[in-house]
């Protein structure tokens, strides 16, 4: 029995899985991303950026990592009777050709228990996608912007 053909039909099958596993997070442009800068001794951050997806299908963020932070999760705020809440998202849309915005008061990638940072520093996150593809991003530590300090800070001493 020859093996050569059910190799070779093996190799470019994982070759195209792998092909198209990096297609999806190669057509995603992050754009502006940045994590705000907390006080010492505070218990969650955020990060911030645009997703443009220049590709021709929709894409989907299922997941980010970080080694600067405890635990990593993807949130959104929604309006419970006139009271906004954070809560954990289980994925983060972005339609093709559309572009998803990260930012205060929306989407955006909470950091729990995160490292001492300050400004200027670099954060990297990996950002992961429904189809197994991944995206690093270099994040640098930025202030909070005046439009960002009329949003009052929320509490997370209760997040675990």
């Amino acid at each position: 029995m020859n093996l050569a053909p059910r190799l070779c039909f093996a190799l470019l099958m994982t070759a195209s899985a792998a092909a198209f596993a990096a297609g999806t997070a190669d057509s995603v442009q992050v754009v502006d991303p940045y994590v705000r800068l907390i006080p010492p001794g505070a218990k969650a951050t955020a990060a911030f950026m645009t997703l443009k997806n220049n590709g021709n299908a929709d894409a989907t963020l299922v997941k980010a990592e970080s080694a600067a932070a405890k635990s990593v999760e993807l949130h959104s705020h929604v309006d419970k009777g006139g009271v906004m809440e954070m809560r954990q998202v289980s994925a983060i849309d972005i339609k093709a050709k559309g572009e998803t915005a990260l930012q205060p008061g929306s989407y955006h990638i909470m950091m729990i228990d995160p490292v001492a940072m300050k400004e200027g520093d670099k954060v990297t996150l990996t950002l992961r996608f429904a189809d197994g593809s991944s995206k690093q991003v270099e994040a640098p530590v930025k202030k909070p912007q005046a439009a960002s300090m009329s949003m009052p800070m929320m509490d997370h001493s209760q997040m675990h």
